[in-house]
């Protein structure tokens, strides 16, 4: 999973235990180690590609926001992980977790299926204990997914409470750089480190009022806060989608927390989700495959990406790379290596469809373009606020949905909304792990925490949680891996 090692992370640790002799420790952080996915920008020794041979070489003004964070908190940066290349926004078809820069990503419960993606490399190096925690971004699905896929806990942010500034973009009005850890009260303190205020990334004003004041690891609680707490199940939104031995399991699950003193409400559904959930798994061009391109995911993140990635690339030493053009065209240079058409490189069957999809709409914000954000922020953010409000006009402590189910993260992603998964159960067919997610409202970091927490502490009681891995294909250098979801 590790794509590239610090080579100061010992001295940086070194540097780090001499602190703590002197009674000086910076934060529950200090001294430990964590890996970065290699679209998160460092100003040392380290390179910053997104997976992609285009990057290499180039230099990054200054280290992102998020990881100066850390290093002032006294975490020790371990290396990059590898991740799937330019964070999916290069392919329609291809392999998770593979770029041309850092190979096929591999999950230690089955070597040969999908390992979740796009922060690969991040929830495996975690679920592997290579580090206690780990960064990764998501601009839908891409911490969730494969942080669950993994028998790990993912924290996707609200957007804007954590800086993007100094991260390969995708879209500014979706991405978010989040936490994969092993426990809920690990990627809490990392949470607490990261978040905060940039002037490099205005998203970040919007938090200002609505962050606790004590911060995020103050929230955690244990099994007893699950007494009176009450959660909402979209089961016609959402749960209806998971194949039979996830529900029953995932439904057990359920059952304990309410044993616990939970209340337990069903079908507390998404507004209009029979016009926003697609009910053909995941799917970001859902909009467009309605026939209404202007109601569509993807026509305003393939514009997004074109415009967002400029600004990120025109700060760049080293590189004569710019624009999502010249990207293209490096890839024309490289054919196999950058699988530039489809049939030349068995990790893009697609070739870099992506990439021409976003270099086509030359990053034009017309009248579509803002039809389709509107729709899917506003209706998004009316389904999920209204689902939590549908309990007889008692405010649910948050959503539990399968997030094995991608319909779950596509809709918190397209509201900027925040979700927490943990670890949960694992097929017996694949032996690949899924979780249950808990899906709140804006800057709702708290209670999620505080509930998760709970249920965490639940499961060390009750059995249950992380599971370890089997291995399952070792030995397997399969590419593409298979792309096996849930109901395997």
């Amino acid at each position: 999973p590790i794509l590239q090692l610090n080579p100061d992370a010992l001295h940086i640790a070194r540097k780090t235990e001499t602190e703590r002799a002197a009674g000086h420790v910076r934060s529950p952080l200090h001294g430990i180690p964590f890996v970065i996915k290699d679209n998160i920008a460092t100003r040392d020794r380290l390179g910053t590609t997104a997976g992609s041979l285009a990057l290499v070489g180039s230099i990054v003004p200054r280290d992102a926001f998020v990881v100066d964070k850390l290093r002032k908190a006294g975490a020790v940066l371990l290396g990059k992980a590898t991740l799937s290349e330019w964070a999916d926004m290069r392919s329609t078809v291809y392999s998770e977790g593979y770029s041309a820069n850092g190979g096929q990503s591999r999950s230690s419960y089955n070597l040969t299926v999908n390992p979740g993606g796009s922060s690969s490399g991040s929830a495996v190096a975690v679920a592997n204990n290579v580090v206690p925690f780990a960064l990764g971004t998501e601009t839908d699905g891409s911490i969730i997914n494969p942080a669950e896929r993994n028998a790990v806990v993912g924290i996707k942010p609200t957007v804007g409470l954590t800086s993007r500034a100094g991260v390969v973009p995708e879209s500014e009005h979706q991405d978010t750089v989040g936490i994969i850890a092993r426990t809920v009260r690990d990627a809490a303190y990392a949470l607490d480190a990261i978040y905060g205020v940039d002037l490099r990334d205005n998203y970040t004003f919007a938090q200002r009022g609505n962050t606790p004041s004590k911060g995020y690891a103050a929230a955690l609680e244990n099994r007893s806060a699950l007494r009176g707490a009450r959660f909402g199940l979209p089961w016609k939104s959402f749960w209806t989608f998971a194949d039979a031995e996830q529900q029953s399991i995932l439904l057990d699950l359920v059952d304990q927390i309410r044993t616990a003193g939970a209340f337990i409400i069903n079908n507390t559904e998404i507004t209009d989700y029979q016009t926003l959930v697609s009910p053909d798994g995941w799917n970001w061009d859902y909009g467009t495959t309605r026939g209404r391109p202007n109601e569509s995911e993807y026509t305003y993140i393939k514009v997004d990406f074109y415009n967002n990635l400029r600004s990120y690339l025109s700060e760049l030493s080293n590189t004569s790379i710019r624009s999502v053009d010249d990207v293209i065209n490096f890839n024309n240079q490289h054919p196999y290596a950058e699988g530039a058409e489809p049939g030349l490189n068995p990790a893009f069957a697609s070739g870099q469809d992506g990439l021409l999809a976003s270099a086509a709409t030359q990053g034009i914000m017309n009248e579509t373009y803002f039809q389709a954000l509107h729709f899917c922020q506003s209706r998004t953010r009316q389904g999920i606020d209204d689902a939590l409000r549908s309990s007889r006009s008692v405010k649910l402590d948050a959503l539990l949905v399968p997030p094995d189910v991608g319909q779950t993260y596509q809709i918190a992603a397209q509201a900027g909304y925040p979700m927490i998964t943990i670890p949960a159960g694992v097929h017996s067919k694949s032996g690949m792990p899924f979780g249950l997610a808990l899906m709140g409202t804006a800057f709702g970091e708290s209670e999620l925490l505080r509930t998760a927490s709970a249920i965490e502490d639940l499961q060390r009681v009750e059995g249950g949680g992380r599971a370890r891995p089997q291995w399952k294909g070792l030995g397997v250098e399969n590419v593409p891996v298979e792309s096996q979801c849930f109901g395997c």
